[in-house]
């Protein structure tokens, strides 16, 4: 399903982050950031599809806006 959300964090030498909708946060890494740029920055608004990896729900297909 595709979501929007906020960028909550990112650490750009580890490449991990987190997407905030409402109080839900969801991981991701940065080879998910479709532009392949590998950078977002914090605030940014996105959109992405929210995936099940490991039992864990994830952020992937994540689109700048």
């Amino acid at each position: 399903r595709i979501m929007n959300g906020v960028v909550a964090s990112f650490n750009s030498h580890r490449g991990l982050g987190f997407i905030a909708v409402g109080e839900t946060q969801y991981l991701f890494h940065c080879a998910e950031i479709v532009d392949l740029t590998r950078e977002i920055e914090v605030g940014a608004q996105v959109s992405f599809v929210e995936v099940l990896r490991f039992g864990n729900l994830e952020a992937s297909e994540i689109i700048k806006l």
